[in-house]
C-alpha cells in the first residue's frame, strides 16, 4: 500500500514538474525544457511507465490539439524504444546516445514548426538549449540521487543548479490560479529557506534568479525590485529564531505593494501565497534544513575536521617518540643481561679443579701427583678435557703410558672427564641458546625502537591541506561525469601529494579519474588504495604522486632431476613507500625438508620486511632464529629491494649466488658474499647498493642456474644475448639455457627471478 500512494505520488509531481516546464519559455518563442527535464529524469533511472503517461498528460492539459498530441508521441517514443532495447540488451545508454534520442524526439516538432514558417535559428537555438538544459539536470539528478543530501555541491553542479531555478521560475511565471501567483509562493519560501540554511548572500543569489527566470519568459522585470526587498528584509532579521525572517519578508511584501506599489494590482489573495510559504518555512523542523543546507554550504572546508587531524597527529608524533625511547631502554637492560663466554683456558682450569676435587681427594698419591708434579698433571689433564671436548669423548689409548702406569684411577679418570665435558657442552650450548634468545629479543626490541622513531617523524610534521584543489576537483569530476561526494588533498612530505575522494562504485575504474586527478593536482598521481565508504554505493579511493619508475617480473622453476620437491622458494612484495621486495631462498639439498627450511626462512624474511625493519637487522634476527633449532640444516638468502622512488635497489645476500644488472650499457655483476643463514650466530648480510635506470633488467638466481654456467662471466656474456623485453621470457630463457649446458639434465633445483625497470 505504502509503495502504490509513494508512485502515485511521484506520479503527481512529475505532472506538475512537466506542465510547469511546458509553460517555461525563452521570450515566448523558444520552449525547451520540458522534453529536456523528460530525458534527464529518464538517465537519472527514474521510472520510464511513470514518467511517459506524466509527460503525455501534463502535455495535452497545456496544449489539447492533435499538433500537440502528435510532437508528444514522437517524443515519448523516441525515448522508450531505444530505452527499453537498451534494456534488453543489458547495455548502457551513453550520454551522446541519449543527447541524439533527444535531438530525433523533436522530429515531428520542427516539421510542424518549419511548415508554419518559423526561422530555422530558432529552431536551432530550442535545440542546443535543450541538450544544454538536459545536461545541467543530469548533472544535478546524477549526484544528488546516488549521494543523497549528505554532501555539498560542487562549484560546476551549483551553476547547472542555478540554470533549472531560471527554468522552473520562467514556467512559474505563466502559473497563476486567477491573482494566485506561484511564483511569489516559491520564492518567498526558497529565499527564506537559504538564507535560514546558507547565507544572506545566497538568498540574495535565489532572489535573482528568480526574478530572472520571471523576466525571460515575459520580458518584464516587474519581479526583480520585490524579491531583491525580501531577501533583503529577511537577512536583517535573520536571528536563531526564525520568526523574525518570517516578519522582515511579509513586510517587505507590504512595503512592496502598499507604499512602492510595485504590482499592478495588489489585495489578499496577492499576499496570501507569500503568508502561505511563511506558515510552511516556519513548520518544517530545522533538521530537516540541516540536512538540505549540506548541499549549498559551500563556505564550509571542514576546518574544525582539519585542525583535529593534525593536532592528533602531535599527540601520536609524541607518543611514539616516548615509546620508542622505552624499547631502546629495553634493549640496553636485556644486552647487559647477556653472559660472556668462557674462555677456552677458563674452561679446562675450571674441569681441572672439577677433576682434582672428585677424583684425587682422597687418592694417596694425591700429595706426590700435585705436589712433586703438579705442573707435568695439570697439563696432562687439561690435555686430556681438551680431546674430550674435540673429540667428543677420551678413551685409555688417549692417556700418557706414565699416568696409567702410576695412577690406579685411570678407569675413573677418563669416565669422569667425559661426563665432566659432555656436561659442560649441554650446558654451554643452554647458555648459548638463553644468550641467543635475549640477543634475539634485543635486537627486535631495538627494531621496534627503530620503527616507532620512523613513525613518529612521519607523524610529526603538519598537514597542508589544500582547499582549492579540492573544490577544483569536484567540479572537474563533476564536469567528466565522475561523481565526487567528498575530497581531501594535501602535501605528505616534499615529494608527496595525497587525493582521497569518495566516488561512485562505478567511477573508481574509470581512467579518467587518474588523469583528472593529475591534472588538478599537478603531479601524475596513481590509485594505491581503495575501499568501501560508509554510505551504501560509494567507495573512498586513495591516489599519491606516482613514483618515477615501475616495474614488472617474471619467474621460472625446475625442480632437481628425480625430485618431486623444489627446495627453492621465491617472493615478491610489494612494501609500503613505493618498494618492492624481491627475494629467492635456497635450502641445503632438495625435496620436502630443504622445501621446509627455505620457506620457514623467505616467510620470517617477508613478513619483517612488511613491519618495516631495515635489512641488518631482519637477517641477524633471522639467521638466531634458525640458528637455534641446530639441524644442520641452512637456507641461502638472495635479497632485491627496489626503491621505485630514487631508483636504487639494495641487494643483500647471505651465502647467495652472484646477481646481475643488465642495462643497455652492458650488464653488471654482483657477486656473492657472507655465510649461509643459520650457520653461525652473529653472520653479517653482503648489502649493495646499485642505482637503476630505465629499461635495466635485475636477475636473481639460485645456485642451480649459477653453477650451471662455467662461471660468473659466462653468465653474464649469455644475459647479455638475451633480446627479448619480457621478463618472464627472459627467466625461462635462462633457465633453458642452464637445463642445456646440462644436456636436459637440472643437478639442482633452478629458480630465476628478472625484474623490468620502466
Amino acid at each position: 500500500m505504502k509503495t502504490k500512494l509513494f508512485f502515485f505520488a511521484q506520479f503527481l509531481a512529475y505532472i506538475i514538474l512537466f506542465y510547469v516546464l511546458n509553460l517555461a519559455s525563452i521570450a515566448g518563442l523558444i520552449y525547451p525544457f520540458s522534453f529536456a527535464m523528460l530525458f534527464a529524469l529518464a538517465w537519472a533511472n527514474q521510472k520510464v511507465w511513470l514518467l511517459s503517461p506524466a509527460y503525455i498528460i501534463s502535455a495535452l492539459v497545456n496544449q489539447f490539439t492533435l499538433q500537440n498530441a502528435i510532437c508528444t508521441l514522437v517524443t515519448i517514443f523516441a525515448l522508450v524504444l531505444p530505452y527499453y532495447v537498451h534494456v534488453l540488451c543489458k547495455k548502457g545508454m551513453k550520454k551522446w546516445e541519449l543527447f541524439l534520442c533527444l535531438a530525433v524526439s523533436q522530429t515531428a516538432s520542427i516539421c510542424f514548426q518549419a511548415l508554419g514558417g518559423v526561422n530555422p535559428i530558432l529552431i536551432v537555438i530550442n535545440l542546443l538549449t535543450a541538450i544544454a538544459f538536459c545536461y545541467s539536470a543530469i548533472t544535478i539528478f546524477e549526484p544528488l540521487l546516488i549521494r543523497g543530501t549528505a554532501f555539498k555541491f560542487s562549484n560546476f553542479e551549483m551553476v547547472c543548479a542555478c540554470i533549472l531555478l531560471v527554468a522552473f521560475s520562467a514556467g512559474l511565471n505563466n502559473f497563476n490560479l486567477s491573482s494566485f501567483s506561484f511564483l511569489k509562493l516559491f520564492a518567498s519560501f526558497l529565499i527564506l529557506a537559504f538564507i535560514y540554511t546558507s547565507s544572506s548572500r545566497s538568498g540574495l543569489l535565489v532572489a535573482g534568479l528568480i526574478a530572472f527566470g520571471s523576466m525571460l519568459s515575459s520580458n518584464n522585470p516587474i519581479y526583480f525590485a520585490p524579491l531583491m526587498l525580501w531577501s533583503l528584509f529577511a537577512s536583517i532579521f535573520t536571528t536563531k529564531n526564525r520568526i523574525f525572517s518570517v516578519i522582515g519578508l511579509v513586510a517587505a511584501e507590504l512595503i512592496c505593494g502598499f507604499y512602492f506599489r510595485l504590482y499592478y494590482t495588489f489585495g489578499i489573495i496577492e499576499i496570501l501565497p507569500v503568508l502561505i510559504s511563511c506558515l510552511v518555512f516556519y513548520a518544517i523542523p530545522s533538521k530537516w534544513y540541516q540536512e538540505i543546507g549540506a548541499l549549498f554550504n559551500t563556505s564550509g572546508q571542514k576546518v574544525a575536521v582539519k585542525n583535529l587531524i593534525n593536532r592528533n597527529r602531535e599527540m601520536l608524533h609524541r607518543r611514539l617518540d616516548n615509546l620508542s625511547e622505552v624499547f631502546f631502554e629495553m634493549n640496553s637492560v636485556f644486552k647487559k643481561l647477556i653472559k660472556s663466554e668462557l674462555s677456552p683456558e677458563q674452561v679446562k682450569e675450571m674441569l681441572y679443579n672439577e677433576l682434582r676435587s672428585t677424583i684425587c681427594k682422597n687418592c694417596p698419591e694425591e700429595k706426590h701427583c700435585h705436589r712433586t708434579f703438579s705442573n707435568d698433571t695439570k697439563q696432562v689433564f687439561e690435555e686430556l678435557v681438551t680431546i674430550a671436548l674435540e673429540k667428543g669423548r677420551i678413551t685409555i689409548l688417549d692417556l700418557p703410558s706414565y699416568l696409567t702406569s702410576r695412577c690406579g684411577k685411570a678407569n675413573m679418570l677418563i669416565s669422569q672427564i667425559n661426563t665432566l665435558t659432555s656436561q659442560y657442552k649441554s650446558y654451554s650450548q643452554l647458555v648459548g641458546n638463553v644468550d641467543t634468545s635475549k640477543l634475539l629479543i634485543s635486537d627486535q626490541l631495538a627494531g621496534v625502537a627503530g620503527l616507532m622513531k620512523d613513525l613518529s617523524k612521519e607523524v610529526e610534521p603538519i598537514l597542508t591541506f589544500d582547499n582549492h584543489k579540492e573544490t577544483e576537483l569536484i567540479d572537474e569530476l563533476a564536469f567528466n561525469n565522475i561523481a565526487c561526494a567528498d575530497a581531501v588533498v594535501y602535501d605528505k612530505n616534499a615529494r608527496t601529494m595525497i587525493a582521497s575522494l569518495v566516488v561512485r562504485d562505478e567511477d573508481v575504474i574509470k581512467t579518467k579519474l587518474q588523469s583528472v586527478v593529475s591534472k588538478v593536482c599537478g603531479n601524475n598521481m596513481a590509485i594505491y588504495e581503495t575501499y568501501p565508504s560508509t554510505k551504501a554505493g560509494l567507495t573512498t579511493v586513495n591516489l599519491k604522486t606516482a613514483p618515477r619508475y615501475d616495474c614488472i617480473f617474471g619467474i621460472a622453476q625446475q625442480n632437481k632431476s628425480g625430485s618431486a620437491q623444489s627446495g627453492d622458494c621465491h617472493s615478491i612484495e610489494r612494501l609500503d613507500g613505493d618498494k618492492f621486495m624481491f627475494a629467492i631462498c635456497d635450502g641445503m639439498g632438495s625435496g620436502e625438508q630443504a622445501k621446509e627450511k627455505s620457506e620457514t626462512a623467505i616467510g620470517l624474511v617477508e613478513n619483517f620486511y612488511k613491519a618495516g625493519f631495515d635489512n641488518e637487522i631482519i637477517l641477524s634476527s633471522v639467521n638466531k632464529l634458525l640458528n637455534l633449532e641446530k639441524d644442520e640444516m641452512f637456507s641461502t638468502i638472495d635479497i632485491c629491494v627496489v626503491d621505485l622512488k630514487s631508483g636504487i635497489a639494495d641487494f643483500v645476500k647471505m651465502g647467495a649466488t652472484a646477481s646481475f644488472v643488465r642495462s643497455e650499457d652492458g650488464c653488471q655483476v654482483l657477486e656473492s658474499g657472507a655465510l649461509p643463514i643459520g650457520v653461525i650466530q652473529e653472520a653479517k648480510p653482503l648489502v649493495k647498493k646499485v642505482v637503476l635506470s630505465e629499461k635495466d633488467f635485475i636477475v636473481l638466481s639460485s645456485d642451480g642456474v649459477n653453477d650451471s654456467f662455467g662461471s660468473d662471466n659466462d653468465y653474464r656474456d649469455f644475459l647479455l644475448t638475451i633480446k627479448t623485453t619480457n621478463p618472464q621470457e627472459f627467466a625461462q630463457s635462462v633457465v633453458d639455457k642452464a637445463l642445456a649446458n646440462n644436456n636436459g639434465y637440472a643437478v639442482d633445483d633452478m629458480t630465476c627471478l628478472v625484474v623490468k625497470i620502466f
